[in-house]
């Protein structure tokens, strides 16, 4: 039986970009590459991780509201960090967020796993989400 795909377009600054801000299957979404780059300007909000941190988490929530869900459907993520120094200051700044806009995720996280990159798409990007939810 093959499942119907949606596809969602990812744009910066009105510029299409060649991947999708997430993918619909069925009754799963699929985000990824959510960064602290922001929708207006395509660069990176701040130096600060704890900042990129909740533009990322903000992209996210508005990209499952824009596929019919919330941040409380969140199953699965993958983070992926520059500097594992920074791990537990991320992993605050994601529960915090949590907390204010998504207590089911504070009350029962999501499965999590974090992996340390030399690279992420931009030198100053500090932290990316790789994100599955339910619809």
């Amino acid at each position: 039986m093959m499942r119907k795909k949606k596809t969602y377009g990812l744009s910066y600054v009105g510029k299409a970009q060649r991947f999708a801000k997430c993918v619909v299957v069925g009754d799963m979404i699929f985000l990824s590459g959510s960064s602290g780059r922001t929708m207006e300007t395509g660069e990176v909000s701040s130096p600060d991780v704890k900042e990129q941190v909740k533009v990322a988490l903000d992209k996210i929530s508005t990209v499952l509201s824009e596929a019919g869900s919330h941040m409380d459907n969140i199953v699965k993520v993958h983070i992926f960090i520059k500097d594992m120094s920074q791990y537990e200051e991320i992993k605050q700044a994601e529960f915090d967020y949590y907390e204010e806009h998504a207590p089911g995720l504070f009350r029962e996280p999501p499965a999590s796993t974090v992996v340390q990159s030399d690279s992420l798409s931009k030198a100053n990007m500090l932290v990316e989400f790789d994100v599955t939810a339910t619809t």
